[in-house]
């Protein structure tokens, strides 16, 4: 569409706003194993998400009981950089602990 093709400055800016909106979030998860202990995914979701202590907990019994447990929802970068941080720790610490984003 050229500039011609709306009739008002309002027309163009709401078309400009549906092209470029909101940046697509990501869900990051933690994925349970046979491994890991409990107190490292709880340190994990305090220390890298910042989660109060009852939360972390309650986060860790649903990757515990379910396979897997949303850690929160960010824009892309950040994203990548919890799900680099908790790989880098787990190596770290000798768990295999995975954690992977997705698009939401």
């Amino acid at each position: 569409m050229a500039e011609s093709d709306f009739e008002s400055l309002g027309e163009l800016l709401d078309a400009v706003d549906s092209d470029f909106g909101e940046p697509p979030r990501y869900r990051v998860l933690l994925h349970n194993d046979h491994y890991t202990t409990m107190e490292f995914v709880i340190e994990i979701l305090t220390g890298i998400f910042h989660h109060a202590p009852a939360r972390a907990e309650q986060i860790m019994m649903m990757v515990h009981r379910q396979g897997v447990g949303c850690c929160g929802e960010y824009d892309r970068e950040i994203a990548e950089s919890k799900v680099a941080a908790v790989t880098r720790r787990a190596a770290e610490a000798g768990f295999p602990l995975r954690c992977t984003m997705e698009k939401v």
